[in-house]
């Protein structure tokens, strides 16, 4: 009996750690790139309403994630700047059937530096001699180089650009790029450009005969699938939305 209550004490304690440990659990996303500041806010909002859970943040070129999927690494929600990467997702069957939908829609712009003087107002203007250095994304796993590729190819300046391009690994670094002018001109995303408005312009809306949309869906590998759902419910419900036009991304 005298040490009954130690015992007790001890058992009571393992308990409430083990309760502990089945509340908290960690969500992982993967993201576009594009999707960095929109999908912060959005998985800090989240938390708020469901405290036991931890939103883990990966972001990167849609093509990279997918490839880090394919190769195991977690994820229970796979969010892509384009349809084809979440296709391809579909494919090899990491993502769930019938669950991905599209939650945004976005613009391409080609952004030149702050202070440039180039006279840039279509895409036969950065044929131009003075047009030296172009940051593209790498079409091989960037949809924003994709959707370059598609533009110019359909312009027929794909080919006589190519000396001009510098590829980048996602549509960040080619925002980068511009804004500390180390490139003549960029291609990104319209919500790219606005986030550094001090530092470059938009030259133009890029002509595309495709649409821009944003596809999210729940792994097929998600630890935990009624909250992988309810995140991707998150998202696309008026809160979520709400963040996204915060930061330009328009409805799909």
């Amino acid at each position: 009996m005298p040490h009954s209550l130690p015992l007790k004490l001890a058992v009571a304690a393992c308990i409430a750690f083990a309760a502990g440990c089945a509340q908290a659990g960690d969500l992982h996303v993967s993201a576009a790139a594009s999707l960095t500041n929109a999908f912060t806010d959005i998985a800090r909002s989240y938390e708020v309403q469901h405290p036991n859970t931890k939103v883990l943040l990966n972001f990167g070129a849609s093509g990279a994630l997918l490839q880090q999927m394919a190769k195991g690494a977690p994820a229970d929600v796979f969010a892509s700047a384009d349809v084809e990467t979440m296709d391809a997702a579909a494919k090899q069957n990491l993502i769930a059937n019938g669950e991905r939908r599209n939650f945004a829609r976005n613009s391409l712009v080609v952004i030149v530096p702050r202070n440039s003087r180039l006279a840039i107002a279509r895409l036969q203007d950065l044929a131009q001699p003075a047009v030296q250095k172009l940051a593209i994304g790498n079409p091989a796993s960037v949809p924003a180089g994709r959707y370059t590729q598609h533009a110019l190819a359909a312009a027929k300046l794909w080919q006589p650009l190519a000396g001009k391009a510098i590829n980048t690994q996602n549509v960040r670094q080619s925002l980068d790029y511009v804004a500390r002018g180390e490139v003549d001109a960029g291609f990104v995303y319209g919500t790219d450009a606005a986030l550094m408005a001090d530092k470059v312009k938009a030259a133009f809306t890029v002509p595309l005969d495709v649409a821009i949309d944003y596809p999210i869906a729940r792994t097929a590998a998600a630890a935990d699938a009624a909250e992988a759902r309810r995140f991707v419910d998150f998202v696309l419900s008026p809160a979520g939305q709400t963040v996204l036009a915060k930061y330009g991304f328009q409805k799909p």
